[in-house]
């Protein structure tokens, strides 16, 4: 087998704040990891090597600058939440319990029903 080489191809070299803004475009207005990987002319397994790397780097976050803040439950059970008003926008929240559960959950739910909820999962 007879092959021909075409031209010269030189590796290239992306910055972590070129492969962040690429990893982070996938997603926006629906963008798949093949169209991204397509307008930049890298292959789709680049990207996720590059998720990857930025993720063991604290760059980015798969969860979108997810907030985690711990809590502790008290062992005699879960402490009654008084309703206040909520003047933040609603958000998208997720609550791991210790049994491994995970409730997911509008940030503009009431907290009395979120925790009847909560009291149900615990003890399900």
């Amino acid at each position: 087998m007879r092959g021909e080489i075409l031209g010269f191809e030189r590796r290239r070299r992306w910055s972590d704040e070129e492969k962040l803004g690429i990893v982070m475009s996938v997603g926006t207005d629906e963008a798949t990891v093949t169209q991204v990987a397509q307008r930049h002319e890298v292959t789709r397994q680049q990207i996720y090597a590059w998720r990857h790397e930025m993720k063991k780097k604290g760059l980015w976050s798969p969860d979108g600058g997810a907030l985690f803040l711990p809590f502790d439950i008290p062992t005699h059970g879960v402490p009654a939440i008084a309703d206040t008003p909520i003047i933040a926008a609603p958000m998208a929240v997720e609550l791991r319990l210790r049994n491994g559960r995970s409730l997911h959950f509008d940030s503009s739910m009431a907290a009395v029903a979120l925790t009847q909820l909560i009291r149900a999962v615990e003890t399900a």
